[in-house]
């Protein structure tokens, strides 16, 4: 059921998938619960305790980084750790200025309003926020003309918005400023990685040997999400050709049938990285050309696909375009050019 743009899952309505993922989920910071991601976690720790000691409510929170890496378990530990309840929405759900209103109006003493990619809110909707954010107040204009146009202003009680960003970039200096406390979520290293399949193994009641502990975990693109995708998927190869038990050879064959390579690469990451090579002579060639050449929305590509390779140093960013670097071009079993970088740069 949902109530205005928040999205409201009733439990009985969640895919078995979605109910594992829940599950998964770390629900607090303490022992370790909240694998990697040190400086957040020091950082988030003292800002909740300093709130609870004062009997506040959390200042607001911006936390930006890649897809996967626990941007929306960190909200849901914001909430949990205050006792307080949480909304969730996002960007795009946010259609209208009347749509954030009514979700401000409806929140009660301490609780936590968390909107996913954030920077994707239209500016007449992103303007609403301010006064709430900075004053606690929420200004409402009812009717049309000067003459008409009537403002009133409500009080808030006091809340937390935690903001999730991929693209921090995109977001408005006045929107970012109002944010007490910004954090940013890196990759997790492969160590990280093996310890977060280790744990959701446990909690999924999967016996798995340390070998393919490892070998999901250094396909795993440093990401917390595939993590816990992978291993789910190899305990289903493992349930259907074998006993239940994940052994080394089960993890490779299955990560082999899902077409993971031993870096992480997919089959799309594969193809981005022959694209540039092959039709436009390893770079440097624009986003949207490698989009329309793949059939792929553009934005997915800059999101998703190209910071692992950008951090693999597979890529390089150029005022020109994308260019494949040394690195790509050995991973691919291909002979560099003399021309080609293995130094990739920003700019």
């Amino acid at each position: 059921m949902a109530e205005g743009p928040d999205r409201v899952v009733a439990p009985e309505a969640k895919s078995p998938e979605l109910q594992q993922d829940a599950a998964l989920r770390p629900r607090s910071l303490e022992n370790d619960e909240f694998i990697g991601q040190p400086k957040t976690k020091a950082g988030l720790r003292i800002l909740l305790q300093a709130a609870r000691q004062r009997g506040e409510a959390v200042d607001h929170i911006l936390i930006s980084g890649p897809p996967g890496l626990g941007k929306t378990t960190l909200a849901y530990i914001v909430a949990r750790e205050m006792g307080a309840k949480i909304r969730v929405t996002s960007g795009p759900a946010l259609e209208r200025p009347g749509d954030l209103a009514a979700t401000l109006n409806s929140l009660a003493k301490g609780d936590v309003l968390f909107i996913d990619e954030i920077h994707r809110l239209g500016k007449p909707v992103e303007e609403i926020l301010y006064p709430p954010m900075e004053d606690g107040q929420l200004d409402l204009v009812v009717g049309v003309g000067g003459g008409a146009a009537r403002t009133y202003r409500i009080a808030l009680p006091p809340f937390t918005l935690v903001g999730a960003t991929t693209r921090l970039g995109l977001l408005s200096a006045p929107l970012r400023d109002r944010f007490g406390a910004i954090y940013r979520l890196d990759f997790y290293d492969e160590a990280e990685c093996a310890q977060i399949v280790r744990r959701s193994a446990g909690l999924l009641g999967v016996e798995m040997d340390e070998a393919s502990c490892a070998d999901i975990a250094k396909r795993a693109r440093g990401t917390a999400r595939v993590c816990n995708r992978l291993l789910r998927r190899v305990r289903d190869y493992a349930e259907v050709e074998g006993d239940g038990r994940i052994s080394g050879d089960i993890a490779a064959t299955a990560l082999a049938a899902l077409a993971v390579d031993e870096r992480g690469l997919d089959d799309m990451d594969r193809r981005i990285l022959e694209t540039i090579v092959d039709k436009f002579g390893g770079g440097p060639v624009g986003l949207g050309t490698i989009g329309a050449s793949l059939s792929e929305d553009p934005t997915t590509l800059e999101d998703y696909h190209e910071p692992y390779l950008l951090q693999l140093g597979f890529i390089a960013r150029t005022p020109r375009g994308r260019v494949a670097t040394r690195r790509a071009y050995k991973h691919l079993g291909l002979e560099p050019p003399k021309a080609a970088s293995d130094q990739p740069s920003l700019f």
